[in-house]
């Protein structure tokens, strides 16, 4: 099998805005890593599913040692897994920041740090991460600061890692979302949720992964945090 056709790995590949980045990219013929807890392999044998849990250092091996032995390299990985939670500050319970950090925090350090070591040696790739749009626009009615805390270190790790890969061909940049229409919000909700942007929608799936896909050719972009946010960013 020829290990020229790029290859992306892809965390919180199951649904949502992570299953729609594996069709994405599957249309552009990269071949794809993809990885949740529940994930299950396909049809496609240029899809390769592992499943597991992205805060346990052991997944992160796995995918690696699979994308490699398989297909021979990694071009890009997706940072997409990430667990969202609003609460007022003083009632997230130990177990809520628990699972904040390991999927969120933990998640991101070891997958990244395994994906990065084969781009390094490759000397080419690119890392990008889906983070929130609250981490620098707190919104009152949406009391969230644990997306704060995580997300927050995902965005400002994304400088720092683009500026310590600069000279060594790999990229670093992430997407930082407002409100995206996926299973995770209830449909009576998205009224309230569509009223929390300027432009006074929902963003769609699609919207997350036309910017990643941007990031993906924009050579010249690194340390980027790219909002999809209807404006939210911007002040209301």
């Amino acid at each position: 099998m020829s290990n020229q056709q790029k290859v992306v790995v892809i965390t919180g590949a199951s649904q949502g805005i992570g299953a729609s980045l594996v069709k994405a990219y599957r249309d552009r013929d990269y071949r794809v890593v993809a990885t949740s807890r529940s994930i299950k392999q396909g049809g496609d044998p240029d899809v390769v599913a592992v499943a597991g849990d992205i805060g346990d250092p052991a997944t992160a091996e796995r995918v690696v040692a699979e994308a490699v032995a398989r297909f021979g390299r990694i071009d890009t990985l997706v940072n997409n897994a990430g667990i969202f939670m609003a609460k007022p500050f003083t009632e997230y319970t130990a177990e809520d920041f628990a699972a904040k950090v390991s999927t969120n925090l933990a998640g991101f350090f070891h997958i990244t740090q395994r994906v990065a070591a084969e781009m390094l040696k490759q000397g080419s790739g690119h890392i990008v991460s889906i983070t929130t749009s609250l981490t620098d626009h707190a919104i009152a009615d949406v009391p969230a600061a644990l997306a704060n805390l995580t997300k927050g270190g995902i965005n400002s790790a994304t400088k720092a890692l683009a500026i310590e890969f600069a000279g060594r061909g790999v990229r670093v940049n992430a997407v930082s979302p407002g409100v995206i229409k996926t299973p995770m919000h209830a449909p009576e909700t998205h009224a309230f949720l569509a009223g929390l942007h300027p432009v006074k929608r929902l963003g769609e799936t699609r919207d997350v992964v036309e910017a990643v896909l941007y990031l993906e050719t924009a050579g010249f972009v690194t340390g980027e945090i790219l909002h999809v946010d209807g404006g939210q960013s911007a002040g209301h």
